[in-house]
């Protein structure tokens, strides 16, 4: 009977916690379809909109948001190829070869995935003005070096799980190191490699500080840096700014559902000893 009562009261809280977290999304999103008069004064305390309309859309759309989104999905897309391909050979190197300070290496990638970003944004932002780099594509790189450590440390667990008898059989039969990785050791990493490529992706579509700093032209700004900038001299334009931030949100929120189990299956990965 005390079982069955703490499960309800568990169930009640997580449900509780669910609803505290998810109801500021809800208000953005009811928010940006909202009219003007609405969103100020006595009626924006109402949750929902008597005559709901689209208008802040169709003015972030003229406002050139696809651009933006452009450039998210260009950056994005080059740090989760790039990071994906590094992490694969650096977490396989960890997990299968033994070599001095192996240990010493671990520790550094680790504590390189913990360093404040703030700190690092200076001497950034400087070698990128010394080499010309502002306003470029090649924001790329700082990302790289960002989400490489955590996308490694997920795929050494992955590497690991892999049985050696497989690699000691390919290598029997004649097959070189490159080739055992890259047709019996991927594949069967793949659930690894698809949850750092997720993550990464993730993580540098919602990035802000590094692409207002070193991205200060209009046409390199990534969707996340654009919203801050939907202002005017005396006021900010609030209704585009929620309907952005749905825009904005909606790929991370369709891929996190979509691969929901992926995600998961990849992250707790090794949790459990077997």
């Amino acid at each position: 009977m005390k079982t069955k009562t703490t499960e309800k009261l568990f169930m009640a809280a997580i449900f509780l916690y669910l609803i505290i977290i998810v109801f500021p999304f809800i208000w953005v999103a009811i928010t940006s379809i909202k009219p003007e008069s609405e969103i100020w004064g006595a009626e924006a305390m109402k949750l929902f909109s008597n005559q709901p309309t689209l208008e802040h859309y169709q003015a972030l759309f003229k406002a050139h948001i696809l651009n933006t989104l452009k450039n998210s999905l260009i950056i994005a897309g080059i740090t989760t190829v790039y990071v994906t391909f590094i992490a694969s050979f650096c977490a396989y190197a960890i997990a299968r070869l033994q070599f001095r300070f192996k240990r010493v290496l671990m520790a550094v990638i680790l504590g390189t995935s913990m360093f404040p970003q703030m700190i690092v944004v200076g001497p950034i932002y400087r070698v990128f003005v010394a080499l010309g780099w502002t306003n470029s594509y090649f924001i790329t790189l700082p990302y790289s070096m960002i989400t490489l450590p955590v996308a490694t440390f997920i795929l050494i667990t992955h590497f690991a799980k892999v049985p050696k008898e497989m690699e000691e059989s390919a290598t029997i039969d004649g097959a070189s190191k490159m080739k055992t990785f890259l047709q019996i050791i991927l594949p069967l990493a793949l659930p690894g490699i698809f949850t750092a490529a997720i993550m990464t992706f993730i993580g540098v579509w919602n990035e802000f500080l590094l692409s207002l700093t070193l991205n200060s032209n209009s046409n390199y700004h990534t969707a996340t840096v654009a919203i801050a900038f939907l202002r005017g001299q005396f006021q900010i334009f609030w209704g585009q700014v929620t309907a952005a931030t749905v825009v904005v949100t909606i790929p991370t929120l369709i891929i996190v559902i979509l691969f929901q189990k992926q995600i998961i299956s990849g992250l707790t990965s090794g949790a459990v000893k077997e």
